[in-house]
């Protein structure tokens, strides 16, 4: 299957619009040290231009973080896998430490405001380790089996990535009732807004991962007794 490349950011588009609609997009705006929040009326080519720097390049730049959640048509276990790593594993290393700076940036400058999510920042702290060590054990050890066409041993480590996604599932809850279901009170400035729509995808995207793995992928390599049909909430719904 080929990959359909992204469509191109407007850049008649307010730099605060993009932020807020493009998960990913804070990272790059800060590090062009573009102001979104307070400045984010400013449109991405005026905004660029006074900063002397490359529309072009920024633009390329933002249109490939717009990510696609296809699927390879009749994927093998390997492809699935490395659809799985790339998609899902490389996107959560770098959708988590930027909601984490942010998450700590609203708690502190919004911390009189009734609204305000304390105690974010450090659940997405914990949610990242988790995560890290999870993905590091299903690339060292579960993908590689599976890829190979698995064993009659790797029911095991199946089970404890299955019992782990329940806990990445509850986790998830634990972020909803924090934001409000993720959703910015009333004037949240950008940042604030940039948050929860990073927060939303995020959700969106582990949902749809643990979805892959338990009822796409692990299946094939269980008995048929097992699975997400067990009875246990799995985190994929």
């Amino acid at each position: 299957m080929h990959a359909i490349a992204p469509a191109a950011i407007d850049p008649g588009q307010a730099i605060g619009q993009i932020a807020v609609e493009l998960p990913g997009a804070t990272a790059v705006l800060r590090r062009l040290k573009l102001d979104f929040c307070c400045g984010g009326q400013t449109s991405l080519r005026q905004a660029s231009a006074e900063k002397g720097l490359d529309l072009d390049a920024v633009v390329r730049e933002l249109s490939a973080l717009q990510r696609s959640d296809s699927v390879p048509q009749a994927a093998t276990p390997a492809e699935l896998i490395g659809h799985i790593v790339s998609r899902y594993h490389e996107v959560h290393r770098a959708q988590l430490p930027e909601l984490i700076r942010m998450a700590r940036r609203v708690e502190a400058v919004h911390r009189g405001n009734p609204h305000v999510p304390a105690g974010l920042a450090d659940a997405l702290e914990a949610m990242h380790e988790e995560l890290l060590s999870h993905m590091r054990k299903e690339e060292a050890i579960l993908f590689p089996m599976l890829a190979r066409g698995g064993n009659s041993f790797a029911a095991q480590p199946i089970g404890v990535m299955r019992a782990e996604h329940n806990e990445h599932g509850q986790s998830l809850e634990h972020l909803a009732r924090l934001t409000n279901d993720m959703t910015p009170p009333p004037g949240a400035c950008n940042t604030w807004r940039a948050l929860y729509s990073g927060l939303a995808q995020l959700a969106d995207d582990l949902v749809n991962h643990i979805h892959l793995e338990n009822n796409v992928l692990f299946p094939a390599f269980e008995p048929a007794s097992q699975g997400c049909g067990s009875g246990t909430a799995c985190g994929c719904a």
